[in-house]
């Protein structure tokens, strides 16, 4: 099992860039999972490629429930992925406002 392990085998080399999704309400994969495994990737990598954790707090194991919702969820990672292959232009971080 410990092959199968993305944490145990995180060691230090270059990783693509990444979107990480956990959701608290997950009863597959609690949503710690995988904030540690960005943790520990962000302590290992060696390259400056995106490493993004998106948390759902609503959400359950399939993502998020609603039709809206959803589509917001799925627009937010085909953003991250058009981003990652130069077809949509990076956004600045900020701070989430607080109606998002």
């Amino acid at each position: 099992m410990l092959t199968y392990s993305p944490y145990d085998n995180v060691k230090a080399q270059a990783y693509p860039a990444m979107l990480v999704h956990v959701s608290l309400n997950d009863s597959q994969v609690a949503y710690w999972e995988g904030a540690k495994l960005v943790a520990k990737l962000r302590a290992m990598k060696t390259d400056s490629n995106p490493l993004l954790l998106k948390a759902n707090l609503g959400a359950g194991h399939g993502g998020a429930s609603g039709r809206y919702d959803a589509l917001r969820e799925t627009a937010f990672t085909m953003t991250f992925m058009l981003q990652q292959v130069g077809l949509a232009p990076a956004v600045a971080s900020t701070p989430a406002s607080a109606d998002e």
